[in-house]
């Protein structure tokens, strides 16, 4: 209970804008739940008294926060495919919910390169079948398609993009969620015009406690300060722009909200991110985690000579 009571507590003092009114007693199926944003979610969710399905692959590791957090304890939790087209359809048929949101996805830029067809499977066929599954069904008010902010061509000028900036990315991961924003406007303007407001959500380079994904740097340097190792980093000049988890579910769910309540206005892309004053370099950001840590944490610069590419400017 200490995980979750602590969560709880950060989500309280966190979550203005957030309606708990609303949320309360909504009937919300969420995909994606075992996983970092997903299992927060869920929590803030159950928290504010919403009837969550959540729909999604077993965690990875017995460990993760889905575990830890008793998750599944929050929530009607169902272990299933994104892909398996049938068998979502039926559980939302089945679940009639008012709001859906879709965090389900291959999350990570590097294992795209080594798996980038199923990269594409789950981030585009499945987000096409998941918008399939929401025709039609009676009491959908609204539904949020998160991406990311990697969407976007990237000419690495240092200008913030903007809802309107061209679409592209640069590796496999980046190039299937700008895919799947182009689904969500086909399924928006075909057959949403008159049903639930479909909105996208981009964000990008969320920390937070209960992640434990590889190729992560807070993950990567908790695990290598707790066995004094010496955390490797690829490229530290890097800048990205860090949030905290609460802050991007903020605005998963106040758009939700402006969704069910004023419908078209607000049926488009949302980006999600810091101001750009609280851009770090990736450098600034293990070398406070090293601080912070002490006890000898300690990191090193080491980019790999075949390293796949990674927009050195976010």
């Amino acid at each position: 209970m200490g995980v979750r009571r602590a969560a709880l507590e950060d989500m309280v003092s966190a979550g203005a804008g957030v309606d708990p009114g609303f949320w309360s007693g909504r009937r919300v199926f969420l995909t994606g739940h075992t996983g970092f944003k997903g299992a927060w979610l869920t929590l803030w969710l159950s928290r504010m008294g919403a009837r969550v399905q959540g729909y999604a692959l077993a965690p990875e590791r017995p460990h993760d926060l889905f575990e830890a957090a008793g998750i599944a304890g929050l929530c009607q939790s169902t272990i299933a495919d994104i892909r398996d087209r049938g068998d979502l359809a039926q559980a939302m048929r089945g679940f009639r919910p008012q709001v859906v949101l879709h965090l389900a996805a291959q999350p990570l830029v590097r294992r795209s390169y080594a798996e980038p067809v199923e990269t594409f499977d789950v981030n585009v066929m499945g987000t096409a079948y998941l918008l399939e599954a929401c025709r039609d069904l009676p009491g959908l008010e609204a539904v949020v398609v998160v991406t990311t902010d990697k969407v976007y061509a990237n000419p690495e000028t240092g200008d913030a993009f903007a809802e309107d900036d061209p679409l592209g990315g640069s590796e496999p991961y980046g190039l299937s969620k700008a895919a799947a924003e182009l689904a969500v406007e086909a399924w928006r303007r075909a057959f949403f015009a008159t049903g639930p407001s479909v909105a996208t959500a981009r964000a990008g380079n969320v920390i937070g406690g209960g992640d434990w994904s590889d190729d992560r740097l807070i993950p990567d340097a908790m695990r290598a300060f707790t066995t004094g190792e010496t955390l490797i980093v690829r490229n530290p000049d890097a800048v990205r722009p860090w949030q905290h988890v609460i802050e991007p579910l903020s605005g998963y769910l106040m758009l939700a909200q402006r969704l069910a309540g004023e419908g078209a206005a607000w049926a488009s892309a949302w980006n999600f991110g810091p101001a750009a004053e609280q851009f770090y370099r990736v450098g600034e950001v293990v070398e406070r985690a090293a601080t912070a840590w002490g006890d000898g944490a300690d990191w090193r610069a080491d980019p790999p000579a075949d390293a796949p590419h990674e927009a050195t400017l976010l």
